[in-house]
């Protein structure tokens, strides 16, 4: 099964393989003539002490001209399977990359980003050996080896035939080492992996490992993980040093002796000593591409299983929710309603309980609540990150899977907590590679956000390099970028998911006053911990458990004195509720 599919990315290249199959042919031809040449000048000119000079010299000339051909047709016929097998893994990479990029979220909460990125790099890396090392080292020995019994049949049918017994031979040990070491080379991936996923770990966590202390637990994890691996490579070389070149070897050494032997004791079984030398040597020739493709056996092994790996990622089902229908609605007022909506991660319990409500055109809908009551839940399914399986989510009354995804994205504008700024520039990171917004939207949309004033600050401007995460950039100066590069598109609908949580109180005055600019005139959906940057909301949200358990304006919810209450007397810290609601007045 991964082999057919291995074929099947060859199938594009059928004619270049085929020109490259024609120059391997030649180049054979030229190499397995040598021999026959020199079988000649035994038999025909050395042993009857002939020398005829201009067959001596013809038959020098052609065997000089034949080793030159064959490495130059040897050459060709390797650059051009290589370039075919780079083109292959090229392609590969491509496809498995762009599989990753519409795989759902649901897909990434359980898979460890490690393990992930281990299967696009190394084991795709291991599959580009199968193609630029295997393939053509097979091809081309397959071919010689062909040519090489062809050789033999021509010098002396007997001894030919008597040699065909290595074929049987040489496969059962083929196949031998290919069943033991697929067992091997799985558990060497699959250790592989779980090290990248562990050092992945580290990596991203390391402020807080070194804060809590965490070194010698992480690194007593990394290392039996590292032993395991230790130990599964050792079994692959002892299996390589028993089952590739030492038993080829043994197996040359035997049938060399039996040869000599059957025809040096035997009777009637005279035989040229020319002919006796090119047999011998192509015999040598013959063992060569064995050992040759019995090394290889190992890279094969590897690369299949590694193609395993990256078709069984690029099989995953797990897919990003699509575009339901052909009719396209577009978003024009942004009036957004849920019905009824149920979800829930795993199919065992449900985070999200018949959450009902409608945020009206330019309204502003605030969800509160404690960690874990399902807030980010609501945006999750608003985005489209997953799918609405009980209820409905309309967008002015479509819908929400009968959108195409290029609407959502352009019309839905998500500030996320923590802002993800790329590699490159400020501008860059605005216009995002929207090639529709121009130099003076973008700075427009800055302007709009209160960004500008630090921008042009900076030593480039909107030129200013942009370091891996933004790490170079303050909180508050990350998020007023974002804020930009949400504005630039001019969304119909605005998500603010803790947008105000990380950013410094330098900023937080810029930050407040973008995100009033931001809401005016947009449909709003605003998670927020501190009660206070919501109080002008329209409607405000109270979850518990993946329930709205209250509803209303601030001033209404405080006079429920209720959970609501309870949340806003904890954050201002007050002592009573005449406090609290004077505070609120």
């Amino acid at each position: 099964m991964v082999g057919k599919r291995l074929f099947r990315y060859l199938i594009p290249h059928r004619k270049q393989l085929l020109a490259a199959f024609l120059l391997l042919l030649c180049a054979t031809a030229a190499d397995l003539t040598g021999p026959k040449l020199i079988q000649i000048f035994i038999d025909e000119h050395l042993t009857p002490r002939s020398f005829e000079k201009q067959e001596l010299i013809l038959l020098g000339g052609s065997y000089l001209v034949l080793l030159g051909l064959s490495a130059g047709l040897t050459y060709m016929q390797l650059v051009s399977f290589h370039k075919i097998a780079l083109k292959i893994i090229q392609q590969l990479r491509m496809d498995v990359f762009g599989k990753v990029q519409h795989l759902g979220l649901e897909f990434f909460d359980t898979t460890p980003v490690g393990s992930l990125v281990s299967r696009i790099t190394n084991d795709t890396e291991a599959v580009k050996d199968l193609f630029v090392s295997v393939l053509s080292t097979f091809v081309q020995n397959i071919v010689f080896l062909i040519g090489v019994f062809a050789a033999m049949f021509l010098l002396d049918v007997r001894l030919a035939m008597y040699c065909l017994v290595l074929l049987p031979l040489i496969l059962a040990l083929m196949q031998t080492y290919r069943y033991y070491s697929s067992k091997v080379y799985r558990v060497l991936r699959s250790k592989l992996s779980q090290l990248n996923a562990k050092l992945n770990e580290s990596l991203q966590g390391m402020n807080i490992i070194q804060a809590m202390g965490q070194e010698k637990r992480l690194r007593e994890e990394y290392g039996k993980i590292n032993r395991e691996h230790y130990q599964a490579g050792l079994q692959n070389i002892k299996l390589n040093g028993l089952l590739l070149r030492p038993a080829v070897d043994l197996i040359y050494v035997v049938t060399l002796i039996l040869v000599l032997y059957f025809f040096g004791i035997q009777p009637n079984s005279a035989v040229k000593i020319g002919v006796l030398y090119a047999f011998i040597n192509y015999l040598e020739r013959f063992f060569e591409p064995v050992n040759m493709m019995m090394m290889r056996l190992s890279q094969m092994q590897q690369a299949l299983v590694s193609a395993e790996r990256v078709f069984k990622l690029m099989d995953e089902d797990r897919l990003a929710p699509a575009q339901q229908g052909t009719d396209n609605p577009k978003i024009e007022r942004g009036l957004l309603e849920f019905k009824n909506v149920s979800f829930s991660y795993d199919g065992r319990g449900d985070v999200l309980k018949n959450i009902t409500f409608t945020a009206k055109p330019g309204q502003t809908v605030a969800l509160v609540g404690h960690t874990g009551s399902g807030k980010s839940s609501i945006i999750n399914l608003l985005m489209r990150f997953y799918p609405v399986e009980r209820g409905e989510i309309t967008i002015d009354g479509a819908p929400l899977q009968t959108y195409s995804e290029e609407e959502l994205r352009k019309k839905i504008g998500l500030v996320l907590q923590d802002s993800f700024l790329f590699v490159g520039d400020v501008k860059q990171n605005i216009r995002l590679h929207n090639q529709s917004i121009s130099d003076e939207e973008i700075v427009e949309a800055a302007k709009f956000v209160q960004a500008d004033s630090f921008i042009e600050k900076l030593p480039h401007g909107y030129h200013e390099p942009v370091g891996e995460r933004g790490a170079t950039f303050s909180s508050g100066q990350r998020q007023l970028v974002s804020f930009a590069r949400t504005m630039a598109l001019q969304p119909k609908i605005l998500v603010l998911d803790e947008a105000t949580a990380n950013v410094d109180t330098e900023t937080e005055e810029a930050i407040q006053t973008a995100l009033e600019n931001m809401r005016k005139g947009r449909t709003t959906i605003a998670i927020a911990h501190r009660l206070s940057t919501i109080q002008d909301a329209d409607l405000i949200l109270v979850l518990h458990r993946g329930e709205i358990v209250e509803r209303g304006t601030h001033q209404e919810l405080l006079a429920k004195e209720g959970l609501y209450y309870k949340m806003y007397l904890l954050q201002q810290g007050a002592v009573n509720v005449r406090e609290v609601k004077k505070g609120s007045k």
